[in-house]
């Protein structure tokens, strides 16, 4: 089978849970099949990353596209340009003529599945081709706008949020519409783009953890009374939910194990979330890290205080996967087959996610007990070969009811 991927970007660094979700997954397809890799290039692409893409392509064709980095006056020139725009900015960010020049070539070579890696690339694609097209959604992108209009900071944010959310909406609906089929990363998100947009060919697959690379940690090494967070920290929703977290949760915590400390770990944060740095309270900001391991492996909870969010979350498995003891709130584990105090402990309000972290404080034995059954779940479950494979086969199940397949050229296994 040949594959032809479509994103915005190449994959390395692996600094986000959607880069790692798609690295997992074409590393295992490659192994048995041809991957073209089609991505935009803004002029930053490093010789690693075009090496580094040897172990998930066969082959990679980079199109140049400027866009204004984040923070930049030109970003901001062009935010204020799109309020002039129908189109959500994030999709106006990505647009390029020349991707769906190179998409319509690689259309009529011996391509037998084309996949659109999320929604931003999806106006590229060709309405029309004689293979099957599948749009592969990390998450509900509306959803995540909605979320951030309800808790924005300032009147301006949420008024923003809105237009940016009934945008993204319209967007998402029209364009995931005209794909042979939805190949979403939850039931539940699947449910919703059957409920909220009509569709109806979507399948799911589930979130995957690499358990060679995340081994379970010694109890014994962990810090007791530390507390982590991870995740890229130039995420808007990770930005939210700890700057959230050590506003509400943390003050609460600490009137009872005023011995607990945190440590945020991230690529790129944010200034609001490097202002959070206070070692000397007991708050740090490490930034990028090299390996998030040993940070898991020292660390007494892990925390997940998400209040903004879609899809599911790969660092809540990678965490579990080492048997470090979790407290998320419930958008933070939303999608993923976790059972509260058998896996995790998942509270939303302030006083019940301190009243859930001091008690694993408190109770080295029993957040040792409740780590293990989650480490043993998610290492026996979701490992990334088998998700793989039920990727290709929702693809060739979406495929195949969309009349496009002779046969079933994209039915071979992993």
């Amino acid at each position: 089978m040949h594959v032809l991927w479509i994103k915005t970007d190449l994959l390395f660094p692996l600094n986000s849970g959607g880069r790692i979700r798609t690295f997992e997954m074409l590393r295992a397809i490659r192994r048995r099949h041809d991957v073209t890799y089609v991505a935009l290039d803004d002029g930053t692409t490093s010789p690693e990353a075009l090496e580094h893409a040897r172990e998930y392509a066969t082959q990679v064709d980079l199109v140049p596209h400027r866009r204004p980095a984040k923070g930049s006056p030109a970003f901001f020139g062009a935010l204020l340009a799109n309020l002039a725009s129908p189109n959500p900015y994030v999709i106006d960010r990505y647009r390029s003529p020349a991707m769906a020049e190179r998409i319509r070539y690689w259309c009529t070579q011996d391509v037998d599945l084309l996949v659109c890696d999320f929604i931003f690339p999806a106006p590229a694609v060709p309405r029309t081709a004689s293979i099957p097209r599948i749009i592969f959604q990390h998450n509900v992108e509306a959803r995540i706008w909605a979320r951030h209009a309800a808790v924005g900071r300032t009147p301006l944010h949420r008024a923003y949020f809105r237009l940016q959310h009934e945008r993204m909406r319209r967007a998402e609906a029209a364009l995931c519409a005209t794909f042979d089929g939805v190949v979403a990363v939850s039931e539940s998100d699947a449910e919703e783009f059957r409920s909220a947009y009509g569709l109806t060919n979507v399948e799911s697959v589930p979130t995957g953890v690499n358990t060679d690379f995340f081994q379970t940690t010694d109890p014994a090494a962990r810090e007791p009374a530390h507390l982590l967070f991870l995740g890229a920290m130039d995420w808007m929703p990770n930005a939210d939910g700890i700057r959230w977290f050590v506003k509400e949760v943390l003050p609460l915590v600490r009137r009872r194990a005023p011995e607990v400390r945190l440590t945020i770990v991230g690529r790129d944060p944010i200034a609001s979330v490097r202002e959070l740095h206070a070692p000397d309270q007991g708050v740090v900001v490490t930034g990028t890290v090299p390996d998030v391991r040993p940070w898991l492996a020292s660390s007494a909870v892990f925390v997940v205080p998400l209040r903004v969010g879609g899809g599911t979350r790969l660092k809540l498995y990678e965490g579990l996967a080492t048997g470090i003891p979790t407290v998320s709130t419930t958008i933070g584990a939303e999608g993923l087959p976790l059972e509260d105090g058998v896996h995790l402990r998942i509270a939303d309000a302030p006083e019940a996610m301190a009243d859930a972290i001091v008690s694993l404080v408190h109770d080295p034995d029993g957040a040792v007990r409740m780590g293990a059954a989650a480490a043993r779940y998610v290492r026996g479950t979701f490992g990334w070969d088998g998700v793989a494979q039920q990727f290709v086969d929702a693809c060739v199940r979406l495929g195949a009811r969309s009349s496009h397949l002779d046969g079933d050229p994209v039915g071979a296994p992993l």
